[in-house]
């Protein structure tokens, strides 16, 4: 089983890329689930119905949130009542939408897919360990291939995480600093891993936005207003190789298409 995981889509710019690259790659490559986080989709921050909808019809088959999956309130309802789209499960009991799920291949193969958020530099949320753990578990009867996203500032506590779900889960992979990292391997037990994603999106950029805004800021330290890119468009991510039967991921490769 070939399972492709995007990171994060930022604005337009990046479901464009979405549209003009994904439908080749899947068929090229033969993929047969396709992961995306959707959690900047919308100007760059946040995700709203409409974009959600679109990213769906593109051939993304579960669209996974962050810690900005609730800048536009008109989401809320959307996280209730579609189950393609999922944020971050260690969110306060109560919080509406769900942080897990489990979805079919074309050949009704079943995959469950978990989404986290980390702690170092985020929020205080609950422990992302214990919740993936306990999460992994209960899919773990119906599903031998399940995928968990950590979004993290820290690669340490990413890594962490990958140590800690090694030959429990299929793979383990990061997103939210919009960079891809090099560090893709099979870790002892079975689990792919990689560290970020990296950015579907706008890389002429300061992580998505145009640089002479961000620049500003840092310069000047005040307030400015922050607006999407448009230079050098790609969509990043990875591709896992996974085994049916067993669960434990072949290979690893990180994914880079141009536009």
């Amino acid at each position: 089983m070939r399972i492709l995981c995007l990171g994060d889509i930022f604005g337009k710019p990046g479901r464009e890329a979405v549209r003009a690259l994904l439908p080749p790659l899947v068929k090229r490559e033969g993929i047969d689930l396709v992961i995306a986080n959707g959690e900047n989709a919308a100007g760059g921050v946040g995700l709203t119905p409409d974009t959600a909808q679109e990213l769906l019809a593109l051939g993304i088959d579960v669209l996974t949130g962050g810690n900005h999956i609730w800048k536009h309130k008109e989401i809320v309802p959307l996280l209730e009542t579609e189950p393609r789209v999922i944020r971050p499960l260690n969110y306060p009991e109560g919080t509406p939408g769900r942080g897990a799920g489990l979805f079919h291949t074309a050949a009704g193969t079943p995959v469950g897919v978990i989404s986290v958020l980390g702690r170092v530099f985020m929020e205080p949320v609950p422990c992302p360990f214990g919740a993936s753990r306990r999460a992994a578990d209960e899919l773990r009867p119906q599903a031998r291939v399940i995928l968990v996203e950590i979004h993290a500032e820290a690669t340490s506590e990413k890594r962490a995480l990958g140590w800690f779900l090694d030959g429990k889960v299929s793979a383990v992979y990061g997103t939210h600093t919009h960079v891809p990292t090099a560090d893709e391997e099979v870790l002892p037990g079975g689990t792919g891993y990689i560290s970020d994603l990296g950015m579907t999106g706008p890389y002429d950029s300061v992580i998505g936005m145009r640089k002479e805004e961000v620049l500003q800021r840092f310069l000047t330290q005040r307030p400015t207003a922050w607006t999407a890119a448009k230079g050098d468009v790609r969509m990043c991510g990875a591709l896992f190789d996974i085994d049916e039967e067993s669960g434990k991921t072949r290979a690893v490769q990180r994914v880079r298409e141009n536009m």
